[in-house]
């Protein structure tokens, strides 16, 4: 991830840089000194600043953050409560180039079919798990075929832990057969064709810090 994400600058038109109201980290220190390095202009998003008691502590600190760096704007936001999330979005889209259309008119996506659907998959999970596991976590993909006028689809979900199975399965399997239905519903719509989806949960230790498995499972 952290590879992916310095990559990513290579090609940002913008970055924007998010820090909690009132802390500035040694994390943040590295991810702005990564922004001067690539040159690519920034926004400063202050976050969580509804948490911030007194008030009169937020000016001071974003005008400290400020100093750092010459950012093209500084927007304050409390993504929990969705406050300032349009003005953050208006001030991106401001400071954007204009440029000539990547893909052709009605094309949505360049990736695949299997991509589109382990992507699906894992969003669900995402969704579902929340802040358990849900970055120990990959979807591959292993079948598809066309069986009695439906897609049949079976797909391994991995994890890195043998203790994190059980936490994607779910008591008596229910957290998979709502994170399966959920999935199902979605690549319906999306496919435009019923579907069959069959799930399993594998192991697969330190996959997210092995490069050979991160480029099979299409996530490098």
């Amino acid at each position: 991830m952290n590879r992916t994400a310095a990559g990513a600058l290579d090609g940002a038109d913008i970055v924007v840089l998010v820090v909690e109201a009132t802390r500035w980290t040694g994390e943040d220190e590295l991810a702005l000194e990564r922004i001067k390095t690539s040159g690519r202009p920034a926004i400063l998003a202050v976050n969580k600043v509804d948490r911030v008691n007194p008030r009169e502590l937020l000016l001071p600190y974003m005008k400290s953050v400020a100093e750092k760096h010459t950012f093209l704007e500084i927007v304050s936001i409390s993504a929990l409560k969705s406050k300032g999330i349009t003005d953050l979005q208006g001030t991106i889209a401001k400071h954007l180039p204009a440029a000539p259309a990547m893909f052709p008119d009605g094309e949505l996506t360049d990736r695949g079919r299997e991509f589109r659907i382990a992507e699906m998959i894992r969003e669900k999970l995402t969704l579902e798990l929340n802040q358990e596991v849900p970055y120990g976590i990959a979807v591959e993909v292993e079948r598809i075929a066309e069986e009695d006028g439906q897609l049949v689809i079976h797909a391994a979900i991995w994890v890195d832990r043998e203790g994190q199975k059980p936490i994607v399965i779910g008591a008596k399997g229910e957290r998979l057969k709502r994170v399966g239905r959920s999935a199902r519903l979605a690549l319906n719509e999306i496919l435009g064709q019923r579907l069959h989806l069959q799930l399993w949960v594998k192991v697969r230790e330190n996959w997210a810090d092995n490069a050979r498995a991160l480029q099979e499972l299409g996530l490098e």
